[in-house]
C-alpha cells in the first residue's frame, strides 16, 4: 500500500512545528541552524509529494533551488558563528546582542 499525499503532508507538518518548536525554544545557534535545516526539509518534502501527485516536475525543480539556498545560508551563518565564537568563546545567542554596538 503506498502512502496518500495527506500522509505526507502531515509528516511535513510535524517535521515543520518540530523545527518551529526548535527555532523559538534553542537558545544555541547551531542548534538553531539546525531546526532552520528541518523546517526547509518540511517544506522539500511536500514539494515532492505535490509533484508527484500532480506529475509535474515543477515541484522537484523548487527543490533544486530550496537546496541551494540552504546550502548558502548554512555557509554564511556557520562563518558568522564561527567568527563570533573566535570574538566570545560562546555560541549563545544572547550574548550576540554585543554585536550591535
Amino acid at each position: 500500500m503506498e502512502p496518500s499525499l495527506e500522509t505526507y503532508l502531515a509528516l511535513s507538518g510535524i517535521l515543520f512545528a518540530i523545527g518551529s518548536v526548535g527555532v523559538i525554544y534553542k537558545r544555541n545557534a547551531i542548534g538553531m541552524f539546525m531546526c532552520i535545516e528541518l523546517m526547509l526539509n518540511a517544506v522539500n518534502l511536500s514539494f515532492v509529494a505535490f509533484a508527484r501527485h500532480y506529475g509535474d516536475v515543477t515541484g522537484q525543480l523548487f527543490v533544486f533551488v530550496v537546496m541551494a539556498v540552504a546550502a548558502c545560508e548554512a555557509a554564511v551563518g556557520l562563518g558568522i558563528i564561527i567568527t563570533f565564537f573566535r570574538n566570545r568563546e560562546s555560541i549563545d545567542v544572547d550574548d550576540a546582542s554585543i554585536m550591535r554596538n
